[in-house]
């Protein structure tokens, strides 16, 4: 799949380029291929190893709200498609929100009030017979439209369809330049009809004045896998209180400033490290638990083990177990910006497209046609 051309050479041209095989840069390719265009890849590294791979897998459709909404219920679809075709596993066992306090609870009933039938509330049994959790649990939500899916097998398996399907794939080849009718590798020009770069993070080693103008940083982020403590089967994703002040369907609650004002009071330290106490189950059963929320520019390569400490008993309390058995240890990092998607035009015919809130797995295959509609058009 990789193309080795001497430097200054021609990579041959496409309807579309894309820069970037992470999930956004293949949503792109996936819904041109639906339209019928040819199209090119190009990825600096040998696979993708970004964000795309380092998150939980978990859709979580139903937690967004306003355009993040709209992407998402198409990218469900859209999942549900390429899980059939491309071979990728998923299970549609949906989301349990655990809430282990009333003002959680209430932000929840809300929730479900205002989504008709999207958010199914559970009291403490009910909670317990989807999930292992430990003491104190006043209820919960049931989410039976979220997905999961293996992050380190998706986004492989989605560009092993599209290579498939005549897509050509540059990989360990670098974009040094962007131009409109073509991108500049160190391998050679792919001439273009058309180019997306979708470099998440990066966007400021191409288009450094749009990314300084969008408030563009990096969200870097604490994650582990571990053992299962239970042994058992986990279908669903598993939120927590904490993820009620970190997803837009849940802050646009009547209740939901008193809840962080609560938690802010009584957790102080765990909110300000941005916990997103949650957890999903690999298909080998191992848990992907996680995660804090650190933002810059650039970030000192060195990794706090305080942070990971937290994350750890925080799950293990949540689960009602002793202390756990980390497999791995990781850092994640994606895109972060005032608003929660970017998509630029830098220049006739070149859409910059990133995910800048996180939901990148959620969201990029519904807003991907919406991009390549303006694109195009």
């Amino acid at each position: 799949m990789t193309s080795h051309q001497p430097s200054g050479g021609s990579l041959g041209s496409a309807d579309l380029v894309v820069v970037g095989a992470g999930i956004v840069g293949l949503a792109h390719a996936v819904d041109a291929v639906r339209r019928g265009l040819s199209v090119a890849v190009v990825e600096r590294d040998e696979r993708a190893v970004g964000a795309s791979v380092r998150n939980f897998g978990h859709g979580c459709f139903t937690a967004q709200d306003g355009d993040a909404l709209r992407y998402a219920t198409a990218a469900r679809t859209a999942w549900l498609s390429l899980a059939r075709e491309a071979g990728l596993w998923l299970n549609e066992g949906g989301t349990v929100v655990v809430a282990r306090a009333d003002d959680e609870y209430a932000v929840l009933a809300e929730f479900s009030a205002a989504r008709d039938g999207q958010a199914v509330l559970l009291d403490a049994r009910g909670v317990a017979e989807r999930v292992p959790v430990g003491p104190g649990v006043v209820g919960g939500a049931w989410l039976p439209m979220d997905v999961r899916v293996d992050p380190r097998q998706a986004v492989h398996a989605i560009a092993g369809w599209l290579a498939r399907r005549g897509v050509r794939f540059h990989w360990a080849t670098s974009a040094h330049v962007v131009e409109p009718d073509a991108v500049v590798t160190g391998r050679g020009r792919v001439r273009a009809g058309r180019v997306v770069v979708a470099v998440g993070h990066h966007v400021h080693r191409h288009f450094p004045d749009l990314a300084e103008r969008s408030g563009l940083r990096s969200c870097a982020l604490h994650m582990l896998r571990v053992a299962d403590p239970h042994g058992r089967r986990v279908d669903p994703a598993v939120l927590s209180g904490f993820s009620l002040l970190r997803y837009d369907g849940f802050t646009a609650c009547p209740t939901g400033p008193a809840l962080r004002a609560r938690m802010e009071s009584e957790h102080p330290g765990l909110v300000d490290i941005g916990l997103n106490l949650m957890f999903t189950q690999r298909p080998d059963g191992d848990l992907i638990i996680g995660d804090t929320h650190a933002y810059a520019g650039t970030f000192d390569p060195f990794q706090a083990e305080e942070l990971d400490r937290r994350v750890l008993e925080e799950t293990a309390r949540l689960l009602g177990a002793g202390p756990l058995t980390v497999r791995e240890r990781w850092r994640g990092v994606y895109a972060s910006a005032p608003a929660p998607f970017l998509v630029a035009t830098p220049m006739p015919g070149v859409r910059v497209v990133s995910v800048t809130s996180g939901i990148g797995m959620t969201t990029a295959l519904g807003l991907a046609p919406e991009v390549l509609d303006d694109l195009l058009a």
